[in-house]
């Protein structure tokens, strides 16, 4: 008999893609535009607009393309390095080994240094590494400022303090796909050069678009770099989205969406959505913590807003848990990544949700987890969560206890 659960919503709660809006689906839901009619130049301009806000610049240059979190790497690296070119990357994770793996396949040399994953970017480790380098030789140094594979934050400000105490001019590229949109991410402030997300994650659109904010460093670097480069060759398009339009066919019905997700982030107002993150976060952690289980990232000031890595017990299969929430419960949560396969499972509490979408989440989580023979209460998880929750909702409404 098929025990696959398929009547009720399906509980999407991986660290991206995320659940898309009615309203961003409704957007897209349209015939498609003519790339090249009236309406593009308005478009494009609100859309630059919106997302200047969210990257919180007054002149970072933004930069479209149909593609993924991937082709924004690829393109902070080709139009910035040079073959041969020294680069600085610290692993704290499968995506930031990754960004420094797709460093090394476009012809850079990648000093790559190993770190544990359970924590963000140490910035006095940054400062050492380039105080050393006194000649200069690393040309930029990669980050990821919220790896999605562990649930660590790195201090992406700290980390251009340190750059500055070394006095080191090594462009800082950064990689934001699962925090930009629901953490606070600060380019002007923080120095960054080149920052990149993903549509699908913060910005609640369904896959299919990289993002950029470029600096003038990185503008003008890239005007001097030689790395071949066609398609993700990012000064043809920056003068195109200039008078509105695009050098390429863009994905117009993920403008459109991207166009209405902006005016929902703006309506609720950034730190309004900041802060909605950090509450349902903190729920999430509460019930982790209740269930007697280990959170990967070992900081508690470094944990994520926008997911939680959860350690299995070591007799427990962490993909068994996931099989069946995703089976019988209906319920998507991210597996482990690389090495931390098996080992740990991914709770997303990013995008469209709120207090109650996570409160079920949780349930299911709590019930998948007990089903697997991992020793808890029911509804202990659920429970603390609950009890987060109503703090801060008691503590935004002005609530009094009442008579």
């Amino acid at each position: 008999m098929d025990e696959t659960m398929t009547s009720g919503r399906h509980f999407l709660q991986i660290p991206g893609p995320t659940n898309v809006p009615e309203r961003v689906r409704l957007a897209m839901d349209r015939s498609v535009p003519d790339h090249r009619g009236w309406e593009m130049p308005e478009l494009t301009s609100e859309l630059v607009r919106g997302l200047r806000q969210v990257f919180k610049t007054t002149s970072g240059r933004i930069a479209l393309y149909p593609g993924s979190g991937t082709a924004a790497w690829e393109a902070s690296i080709v139009n910035t390095l040079e073959p041969g070119d020294r680069v600085l990357a610290f692993s704290i994770g499968h995506f930031s080994h990754l960004y420094a793996e797709c460093g090394r396949r476009l012809g850079m040399a990648v000093d790559e240094v190993e770190l544990p994953w359970t924590r963000g970017v140490p910035p006095e480790l940054v400062e050492a590494h380039l105080s050393v380098d006194r000649a200069h030789r690393y040309r930029a140094v990669l980050v990821v400022h919220n790896e999605t594979s562990t649930g660590a934050t790195s201090d992406v400000g700290a980390i251009r303090a340190a750059m500055d105490a070394a006095g080191h001019p090594a462009l800082l590229l950064v990689d934001s796909v699962s925090g930009v949109a629901s953490m606070d991410f600060r380019f002007d402030e923080w120095g960054v050069d080149v920052a990149l997300t993903g549509a699908q994650k913060g910005l609640m659109l369904p896959p299919g678009m990289g993002i950029l904010c470029l600096g003038p460093r990185a503008l003008e670097r890239s005007r001097h770099v030689t790395t071949p480069r066609y398609f993700l060759d990012w000064g043809p398009l920056l003068e195109q989205m200039e008078t509105g339009y695009f050098p390429y066919t863009p994905a117009t019905l993920h403008l459109l969406g991207l166009r209405e997700a902006l005016r929902m982030l703006l309506e609720e107002g950034l730190e309004a959505v900041f802060a909605r993150h950090a509450r349902l976060a903190g729920a999430v952690r509460g019930a982790v913590e209740a269930w007697g289980l280990e959170i990967l990232c070992q900081c508690p000031a470094e944990r994520s807003n926008t997911l939680t890595a959860v350690v299995v017990p070591p007799e427990v299969d962490a993909d068994h848990v996931l099989r069946f929430a995703q089976t019988r419960l209906n319920l998507s949560l991210g597996t482990g990544l690389g090495r931390l396969r098996k080992r740990v499972f991914r709770i997303g509490h990013l995008g469209a949700l709120n207090e109650l979408e996570v409160l079920a989440t949780l349930a299911g989580v709590e019930l998948a987890l007990h089903l697997s023979g991992v020793p808890l209460d029911l509804g202990s998880g659920v429970a603390a969560a609950q009890r987060l929750l109503a703090e801060t909702l008691r503590t935004r409404a002005g609530a009094t206890t009442p008579c």
